[in-house]
């Protein structure tokens, strides 16, 4: 679907497959939903599994890795409100201006990259999924963490 848009059109609206296809059934939840908390599930489990590795980690490298993560951190955050701040500006425009509520699962900015325009659901739910693994991940950096030894018997 997004790549015959392309060819007919020369342009695509990334995340509108995901938002407008519902699983299990019409009006549950779309696939974006789906890959929001797979993702979030996903990296809990990563995060359960690989933790014992990071306990190697010179303080140096965490440093690095705890500043990156910080970086990620702010910079999902940016973007999840500036997404939900354009989402809720094009409803209200919407609103005031033909005086009816759009379909919020077609709303799209075309920003950065006109012929590339994100649909705002989809960037404002990637965006936060990114922003909470990222400060989660911070967080278990700076939390205490034991030493190898001390863990095995």
């Amino acid at each position: 679907m997004m790549m015959q848009e392309w060819q007919e059109n020369g342009t695509y609206v990334m995340g509108e497959v995901l938002v407008n296809t519902h699983v299990p059934f019409e009006n549950f939840a779309n696939l974006t939903t789906w890959l929001s908390f797979s993702c979030i599930i996903a990296w809990y489990c990563v995060s359960r599994i690989g933790w014992k590795r990071t306990v190697r980690l010179e303080s140096y490298r965490m440093a690095l890795v705890q500043l990156m993560l910080l970086g990620f951190a702010i910079i999902c955050l940016y973007e999840v409100l500036w997404s939900f701040t354009v989402l809720n500006a094009e409803i209200t425009a919407q609103m005031v201006l033909d005086g009816t509520t759009p379909d919020i699962d077609r709303l799209a900015v075309h920003y950065p990259d006109p012929d590339r325009p994100w649909n705002l659901i989809f960037a404002t739910k990637i965006w936060l999924v990114g922003f909470i693994i990222s400060a989660h991940a911070f967080y278990l950096s700076k939390k205490p963490r034991k030493a190898l030894e001390d863990l095995e018997p």
